[in-house]
């Protein structure tokens, strides 16, 4: 299910989809004002239910950001994968795929984004949502490892390291150019896939691997 920044219906709960309204409710605040911006109570009264309602289906206001992160960790994993397509056509240009990926996630649901990379708390909290960080995480993982095998040798850089990298690059990429909506947000004379392109090049190529490696 994908949710959007849609408001839910005020008859949502006693269409006995509280859970999902609530869901649907942060991620319009969050949209509007990040991750920390507003409380529990807000989002009951923006899903049209009591106070109390929520505490049926999230202890508190953090179960329910982690459960809008969760969720799109899931999203996020599954989009990374069909970028990198199995290492398709070959492993840098599906590394390539894989950072555009990246950046279409991120424009195309930016409220998730936020919860995902700013929730306010140590994702160690909650075992869940660490679990869908690192599978997210893993798909890069297994991307740097490909690229790393083929590289000729001597000197094959080791693949965290280049896993960290292509992370830190994406989303530092994301964070700066994409995101919510930000006074502070900056322009650029190319887009940010661009952007991205030109880096991951001039990175594995200094690391001495290129596309048409086997």
């Amino acid at each position: 299910m994908r949710f959007t920044n849609s408001p839910p219906g005020r008859d949502s709960y006693h269409h006995g989809n509280l859970r999902e309204a609530l869901i649907a409710a942060a991620l319009v605040m969050i949209a509007e004002r990040g991750p920390a911006g507003f409380s529990f109570a807000e989002v009951a009264r923006a899903a049209g239910v009591s106070p109390a309602a929520p505490y049926r289906h999230f202890r508190d206001r953090n179960a329910l950001i982690a459960e809008v992160a969760r969720l799109g960790f899931e999203r996020f994993a599954a989009d990374l994968e069909a970028g990198w397509n199995d290492g398709r056509p070959d492993p840098v240009t599906a590394i390539e795929n894989c950072g555009r990926a990246y950046l279409s996630f991120a424009r195309r649901e930016p409220a998730s984004y936020a919860a995902m990379f700013e929730p306010g708390f140590p994702l160690e909290d909650d075992a869940a949502l660490l679990r869908a960080s690192e599978a997210a995480f893993g798909v890069i993982r297994r991307a740097a490892d490909a690229a790393c095998a083929v590289h000729p040798g001597p000197g094959r850089p080791p693949a965290m390291m280049v896993a960290l990298h292509l992370w830190a690059m994406a989303h530092g990429i994301a964070s700066l150019f994409i995101g919510r909506p930000s006074a502070g947000r900056r322009r650029l004379p190319m887009s940010p896939e661009d952007l991205l392109e030109a880096g991951l090049l001039v990175y594995m190529q200094s690391l001495g691997l290129n596309g048409t490696q086997r």
